[in-house]
């Protein structure tokens, strides 16, 4: 009992002694590429934003949820990993003269192409109509973990905006990361697009049951998947956009939770929803997040509330781990 007091007071002095950052996280100069070391520091806490099908507002939601996230407190990093459609920067109406493929080909070192967001939080920039970053290799791909190994020590969250669909760029990230968020829409290619991400990531050990339910991995299961290492349940987590009620969004999830979990024997978290908000658009036009433009309005109310869950997860404060995120994603490229 002494031991998980000592725990909690640690973790309260750490989320207590955070402060909003004001300049982008200081990323040493790299020599000769090394694969990410295995080192005791705090780790970042890595949130992946993905979808089956794309349209449905993900990196809207992902660079509104950066933005809330830096408000609180909370040192952010937004990584547009959507590799060859990359728009996170268009929602910011922020200038990129260099993005990840200058860091892929050692053009530019990671603390160049990091520009600082609206709201506080950090952007890494991907690119957008390179046919080639949307399909990197094995090398490519590690040479970027190589690049942000270092990042996950000095920040709080990491946000990944992936592509759409399950191809082996955006599962380089999810199957890393702590937790994912899918986003989905209403329409029923979107809600079957949506399954399908879940179960693809059912396979890497997401959200999975133990016998009485919720809770960490059954015995045996979780340590077992290939590439993944021993840990806490990773969540998988659904949020339903572009919503007209309420009771609307509780359907979809109910459809998606339900069917999981009798099929795939996976427990798919309650994100919440954004609602069908006109204010979204006119701040999409004027490339201003909705959140800083109306700050009130329906959709960004629901940003505040899908943070709150958030951060009742894996968001809430750094986690101490030997492996990080980027170390992670290194051993399951070696497979």
């Amino acid at each position: 009992m002494t031991v998980l007091v000592d725990q909690a007071s640690q973790l309260r002095k750490l989320v207590q002694s955070t402060t909003p950052q004001t300049a982008p996280p200081q990323i040493a100069p790299r020599g000769r590429p090394e694969p990410p070391r295995r080192r005791a520091a705090r780790r970042a806490n890595v949130i992946a934003v993905t979808s089956g099908k794309g349209g449905v507002g993900k990196s809207n939601i992902a660079v509104n949820l950066a933005i809330k996230l830096a408000s609180a407190g909370k040192k952010v990093v937004l990584m547009d990993a959507d590799l060859g459609l990359a728009n996170a920067d268009v929602l910011c109406n922020v200038d990129l003269p260099n993005n990840l493929s200058h860091v892929i080909s050692r053009k530019k070192e990671l603390r160049e192409v990091m520009v600082t967001g609206p709201g506080g939080f950090h952007l890494i920039g991907g690119a957008s109509g390179l046919a080639r970053m949307a399909d990197l290799s094995d090398t490519d791909r590690y040479r970027l973990v190589d690049a942000l190994a270092e990042l996950e020590e000095q920040v709080d969250v990491i946000l990944i905006d992936t592509g759409a669909g399950i191809s082996p760029s955006v599962l380089t990230f999810t199957r890393a990361a702590q937790q994912v968020l899918v986003v989905t829409t209403p329409e029923p290619t979107a809600i079957t697009d949506a399954y399908a991400v879940i179960k693809v990531l059912s396979r890497s050990g997401f959200g999975e049951l133990t016998a009485g339910g919720f809770g960490e991995p059954m015995a045996g299961s979780f340590g077992q998947v290939k590439g993944v290492p021993p840990g806490p349940r990773r969540r998988v987590s659904l949020l339903v956009n572009m919503v007209r009620t309420p009771g609307e969004a509780r359907v979809v999830y109910d459809r998606i939770s339900k069917v999981a979990r009798q099929f795939l024997k996976v427990a798919v978290d309650d994100a919440g929803y954004l609602c069908d908000d006109d204010q979204v658009q006119l701040a999409v036009r004027r490339r201003e997040p909705f959140i800083l433009a109306s700050p009130n309005c329906p959709a960004s109310q629901c940003i505040t509330q899908l943070a709150m869950r958030l951060q009742k997860g894996v968001a809430a404060a750094p986690v101490e781990a030997a492996a990080g995120f980027f170390e992670r994603m290194s051993r399951w490229l070696r497979f």
